[in-house]
């Protein structure tokens, strides 16, 4: 098929001609209104059908009944040979899938040709886990010579008590925290609603920052996020990811650790202390229960690593 030489824009050609991001628009809009996701994972799957939407310009028919299996096979191709990692392939085709159906459902498509393409194999990923020690060691790593430390040590405990990820962190409202019964509400994705527990250590910290540092910082007391920036206003979560890097490099163990770490850390030690994984799934607001069961590989890995190290002959 000869290559198509029509100018294109940041999403790609969103002419007839490219019925991919004709259509990108009107079915983001109809993933956050109607299928309620949360608007990050909205942004990922845009992310996403943009660049297929530019790869198509070239590659694509303009009638998008005319695509074929062969067609998106391509496509998959060319993501392997970025050397994307096979979770990202499989985030792509994911959202290449749920276009598809939402052309059918629109009567834009007569069938979707992208369900007969398969997931590639993803390999068992094991998330990275800090130890208890290490943990330790992150919690306390603000000082005196941050400036908002106490503001950083309640993030990082937050970020430990609760296995809350950092956009929910982020969200989280000062007047859904509820420091005398000790948890606090939360809303993860899909926006649902869900109880996080608050162990001492947390609830020490968050009382420290609100008393302290927030209420400095906070213009005459209607800012209703529970955590805040040097300005006053909402923390983002590009901070909450930079906060806690800063701090895990501090510590030595700044390799791969991100805000996720913390969560993952979170589930793992649950289960070590004896946590039930439905208790856990409920925890950390998985809507399936295979999610959660990557942390029993992990606690699996560990008991096996010490066996080998203990075990006579091991």
């Amino acid at each position: 098929m000869p290559v198509r030489k029509t100018p294109r824009s940041a999403a790609g050609d969103a002419s007839p001609r490219n019925p991919i991001s004709l259509h990108l628009m009107p079915f983001l809009h109809y993933l956050e209104a109607e299928c309620g996701l949360a608007r990050n994972t909205v942004h990922a799957y845009g992310s996403d059908l943009k660049q297929f939407a530019i790869w198509y310009l070239d590659h694509g028919p303009a009638n998008p009944n005319e695509i074929t299996l062969q067609i998106l096979t391509s496509y998959i191709h060319e993501l392997r040979k970025r050397e994307l990692a096979a979770t990202t392939v499989a985030r792509h085709l994911v959202a290449i899938r749920m276009l598809f159906r939402y052309m059918v459902l629109e009567g834009l498509l007569e069938k979707s040709i992208a369900e007969s393409l398969s997931s590639p194999k993803l390999w068992q990923y094991l998330p990275k886990v800090l130890g208890p020690a290490a943990v330790e060691r992150l919690l306390n790593a603000p000082d005196s010579s941050d400036r908002f430390r106490l503001r950083d040590r309640a993030l990082l405990c937050l970020l430990y008590a609760t296995g809350c990820r950092a956009s929910e962190v982020t969200n989280l409202r000062l007047s859904k925290v509820f420091l005398d019964e000790r948890y606090a509400r939360c809303v993860g994705k899909g926006n649902k609603e869900r109880i996080v527990g608050l162990n001492p250590v947390a609830v020490l910290a968050i009382e420290a920052w609100i008393e302290g540092e927030r209420s400095k910082l906070v213009r005459e007391g209607d800012e209703p996020w529970l955590l805040l920036n040097a300005r006053g206003k909402q923390l983002s979560r590009i901070s909450v990811w930079g906060i806690v890097k800063k701090y895990a490099e501090r510590v030595g163990c700044g390799e791969g650790v991100s805000p996720h770490t913390l969560r993952h850390s979170f589930a793992t030690h649950m289960l070590a202390g004896g946590a039930e994984i439905r208790a856990l799934q409920e925890m950390l607001g998985h809507a399936s229960i295979s999610t959660t069961q990557i942390y029993t590989h992990v606690e699996h890995s560990r008991l096996k690593a010490i066996h080998a190290k203990c075990h006579p002959r091991g």
